[in-house]
């Protein structure tokens, strides 16, 4: 089988030495660029910090099952949307790879691993957390806002054989979100916490299927604890 091709990629490079990077994965049907202006227009600028690349990738267009298998840009297929359905476990693994290669690209240019956070809106924090906690456990933590796994998901049955540290998971959500519901968000955050991740669930009050100013800076705010800026090198 062929390599995937490399996913296309928006950037915001750091201010200064780049020491660390981010990934933030779209929601189903956007960009890498839809989302990198999203989030700028919520907070007037670019997400931007002076040590860490933000990365915005975009899934490549295949048909997507809820939209009668239309074409979209989705990270894997849903046979629904819904949490009580098996997952499309094909599609997700397939992209499991080519995000491992975005990861691989990272490492490469000199980011440990543990400086390397993932995680994103809606699907992207679902497909975030299929890739940390299945593949890539030595990540500095992962993030996902209204965002959840289907009830008898992979992660979970991947975390009960687990034995190793695993990273930290920041979730946010909104409790009148109407596509994916608030105890959707719950449950994902309960299942996680008893299988040994150390979870926080950041509610939003009148808050729907959308990402606000608040939840974005308390965002930026844990991905600086995670990711602090690192002193210079000296040669010894």
């Amino acid at each position: 089988m062929a390599a995937p091709a490399a996913l296309q990629r928006s950037v915001v490079s750091p201010a200064g030495r780049h020491t660390a990077s981010l990934i933030f994965l779209h929601g189903s049907g956007d960009t890498g660029q839809g989302a990198r202006s999203w989030i700028k227009q919520i907070l007037n600028q670019d997400m931007a910090f002076q040590h860490i690349k933000v990365i915005y990738p975009t899934a490549p267009a295949r048909p997507y099952t809820p939209m009668k298998g239309a074409f979209s840009t989705v990270w894997f297929d849903r046979y629904k949307i819904s949490n009580d359905c098996p997952e499309h476990i094909e599609s997700i693994d397939s992209m499991c790879r080519g995000l491992t290669d975005l990861i691989n690209d990272e490492v490469k240019n000199g980011i440990a691993k543990n400086r390397i956070l993932i995680g994103g809106f809606s699907m992207g924090g679902g497909m975030a957390m299929h890739l940390a906690y299945r593949f890539h456990q030595d990540l500095a933590g992962v993030f996902a806002l209204s965002s959840f796994l289907n009830k008898d998901s992979a992660v979970y049955q991947a975390l009960k054989r687990n034995e190793s540290v695993l990273p930290e998971l920041f979730q946010c959500h909104g409790t009148t979100d109407e596509l994916v519901l608030y105890s959707w968000g719950e449950e994902t955050n309960k299942m996680l916490k008893s299988l040994g991740v150390s979870t926080s669930l950041h509610t939003f009050p009148n808050l729907n299927h959308e990402l606000s100013r608040t939840e974005i800076e308390k965002l930026k705010t844990w991905i600086v604890k995670k990711l602090p800026v690192e002193a210079a090198k000296t040669n010894e």
